[in-house]
């Protein structure tokens, strides 16, 4: 197996080896602990990730250090990282770089061999979770007898099955166990599923992740102390959420948190990514079995899931572009043509405003001031301000002298005299372009300028907003995505008129904040809007056309998109996205329609096509079918499906004709960070390659 393990390990010539760093500690007690460091040698921007030659490095570092265990020449041993991060989880190059399933066999392996010395060293072994700690990284902690957390430790989780994968180096078959079935779950299939959330360090030790929780500044001196009151017996730990699932009450427990994770699997994906899939397959099978049976069941579906399609993608997906083309944005200008930002203006106080200004406020830490037509309003964005800086309290997400700082940084105004000092004004009003035009008349009066104005248009001419602007070189769009806090995607585009400072400005500012950043031109809708509502024209023409509703609503499922297209349609609200149409009909023609039923439905103040009955279920709303009139030319699922297929192909075929973006890359980064489009698609240029749509319209891939 040893033979195995080094013949995966020669596949990576360029891994990035994370050490193993190995000290011996002295405690209060006079007990020894031997401290393993993980550490790359990098600074923070380099994440420590276990490819076959970390694992094993630290796999012959246990291996000695288990004789010495044996011999009695210390008393515990525990793991930490360097600062920020235990272990950001396997290296998925490593992964791509396997040519074969006994490849893939032998490193799924490799992880248990090296874990389970962690688990059977012959002493009590601690993970000290520094930092950052997911998949493989939360996995190797859990191999341990005990764990502490740092309360700035911001990500922890098992997000394998989001990737392709499942938590297949013990993950699965621990977790639950320590904390429950369905917390358990919850961290396996949930949360990767729901935006791909992690754990806080204070909300892992809530869970019974960690034993015990220690502030930043004295961590390591905390898990000390904390190890040796353990190995003394002066300190019990407690785990009430951890369960025996040999009990046969306990194993009922698991078969009802599985089932209810399976619809809610179901409800995400619909069967079109196997990865959560096999997860609660592993799961069941491991039910009132041992750790070494579900270590088999684990190696066995890693093994399996690998070689998929759908693996493959959502490694190009998150590896070469969440991952690495999102860091070198295409097209952005160099940094230091960048001016400072210190005061934010945001025209507006509603919500998408307010959600704004709560962004750079918590990002930037400067002073943001609002504005609107009236107090009332200002007092509604401030208070909706405020409300969520105490969520995040709550949370324990922000402390509570930041939570203060925060608000004394918000203020609002009825005069637009409050922008007088402000860097970057941005405006999110009324999407009517002669509002928007009055608007940076009004605050192009009185900012300096050196100021940049910034839209956050979803749909109109930037440049015809700068058009009669006295300095419309200044003026750039600004395009984030409902929820601001949630969704990654920045669009910036910029005019005929738009500088490089301003360019490089918008660029720094977005990576500030946090956001993936697409450099676009300005044209209509951008990329995302213009490529969702071309999908929702289909479906929409379809269903004028005499589809019937749950035809063309469920037509696309095996795309496993976040939402079906009229769900998207009632959370978006019927007017908005018909003005959205509007907009683009006029920009691109008949590709894009104006829905007459759509446009019914406004007129009739109905909000959504479907509606609850008494018993729950969700039927069309008698109302809106009342209001409407089909054609007698009804589409199948299939053809429905070709036929949106088809229409993408053509429109982003267009799109990159223009220029709106550099490459089918940038349309596949938008499309996953801004509309979440599923990984395990890859990206949706790669996706029409594969279901031949490129070819039948275009002639070509997008990919060769």
């Amino acid at each position: 197996m040893t033979q195995d393990f080094s013949a995966v390990a020669a596949l990576m010539k360029n891994e990035i080896i994370t050490h193993t760093l190995v000290e011996e500690v002295q405690l209060p007690s006079g007990k020894k602990l031997v401290l393993l460091t993980l550490d790359n040698g990098l600074d923070h921007k380099k994440p420590t990730t276990l490819g076959p030659n970390s694992l094993l490095e630290l796999r012959e570092v246990l291996t000695g250090l288990q004789q010495r265990a044996s011999n009695g020449e210390f008393d515990a041993l525990a793991i930490t990282g360097k600062p920020f991060f235990l272990i950001a989880g396997a290296d998925l190059s490593a992964v791509t770089s396997l040519s074969s399933a006994a490849d893939a066999r032998a490193m799924a392996a490799l992880g248990h061999a090296t874990y389970d010395l962690l688990a059977d060293l012959g002493v009590p072994t601690f993970s000290f979770i520094n930092g950052l700690a997911l998949g493989g990284g939360l996995e190797i902690a859990l191999a341990c007898t005990y764990r502490t957390v740092s309360s700035t430790a911001g990500a922890l989780g098992l997000p394998e099955s989001y990737l392709g994968l499942i938590p297949g180096w013990g993950g699965i078959y621990r977790l639950p166990r320590l904390i429950g079935p369905e917390a358990g779950l919850q961290v396996i299939i949930e949360n990767p599923w729901n935006n791909n959330r992690t754990l806080s360090g204070a909300a892992a030790y809530k869970l019974g992740v960690a034993d015990a929780l220690f502030e930043p500044a004295d961590f390591l001196e905390q898990s000390l102390l904390f190890t040796d009151a353990v190995l003394t017996g002066a300190h019990k730990v407690n785990r009430p959420n951890a369960v025996d699932d040999t009990d046969p009450a306990v194993a009922e427990r698991f078969v009802a948190a599985a089932d209810a994770a399976a619809s809610f699997v179901e409800a995400k994906v619909s069967g079109a990514a196997p990865a959560p899939y096999k997860a609660l397959e592993v799961f069941r099978a491991g039910i009132g079995k041992s750790q070494k049976h579900s270590a088999e069941l684990e190696i066995d579906a890693l093994t399996e899931l690998m070689a998929t399609k759908e693996f493959h993608n959502t490694i190009y997906g998150f590896l070469d572009l969440v991952q690495r083309r999102s860091k070198r944005p295409a097209g952005a200008p160099d940094a230091k043509l960048a001016r400072p930002v210190t005061k934010v203006g945001v025209v507006g106080a509603g919500l998408m405003a307010s959600q704004l200004a709560l962004l750079f406020v918590r990002r930037l830490n400067v002073p943001v001031v609002l504005t609107d037509l009236d107090q009332r309003r200002i007092d509604q964005g401030l208070d909706y301000i405020r409300g969520e800086l105490d969520k995040q309290l709550a949370k324990g997400r922000m402390s509570q002298d930041a939570v203060n700082r925060a608000k004394a940084l918000v203020s609002g105004s009825v005069t637009k005299d409050a922008f007088a000092d402000a860097d970057f004004v941005i405006e999110a009003v009324f999407e009517e372009l002669s509002v928007k035009k009055q608007v940076f008349a009004e605050v192009e009066a009185v900012v300096s300028p050196e100021c940049i104005l910034a839209t956050n248009t979803s749909s109109l001419s930037v440049t015809e907003m700068g058009r009669d602007l006295k300095h419309p070189e200044r003026l750039v769009g600004f395009h984030f995505f409902n929820p601001v806090a949630v969704m990654p995607l920045l669009e910036i585009a910029g005019t005929e008129w738009t500088n490089e400072s301003t360019l490089s400005t918008a660029f720094v500012l977005g990576k500030a904040l946090r956001k993936t950043c697409v450099r676009t031109t300005d044209s209509a809708a951008f990329v995302v809007n213009r490529v969702l509502l071309r999908l929702m024209s289909e479906v929409q023409a379809a269903f004028d056309e005499g589809t019937e509703a749950q035809v063309a609503d469920t037509a696309l499922q095996p795309m496993g998109l976040p939402m079906t297209p009229f769900t998207l349609l009632a959370m978006v609200g019927l007017p908005v996205a018909q003005h959205v149409n509007e907009s683009l009909h006029a920009a691109f023609g008949e590709r894009f329609i104006v829905s007459a039923n759509l446009q019914a439905l406004i007129d009739n103040q109905i909000k959504a096509l479907w509606v609850k009955d008494d018993s729950g279920t969700a039927i069309i709303d008698p109302a809106a079918m009342a209001v409407m009139s089909f054609g007698d030319s009804p589409s199948t699922k299939e053809q429905l499906l070709t036929r949106v297929q088809d229409a993408l192909a053509q429109e982003i075929g267009l799109l990159l004709a223009e220029g709106v973006v550099q490459e089918p890359q940038d349309v596949d980064l938008c499309m996953i960070t801004g509309a979440g489009w599923p990984l395990h698609l890859g990206g949706i240029t790669p996706y029409l390659d594969q279901v031949g749509a490129s070819e039948r319209i275009n002639g070509k891939k997008f990919h060769s």
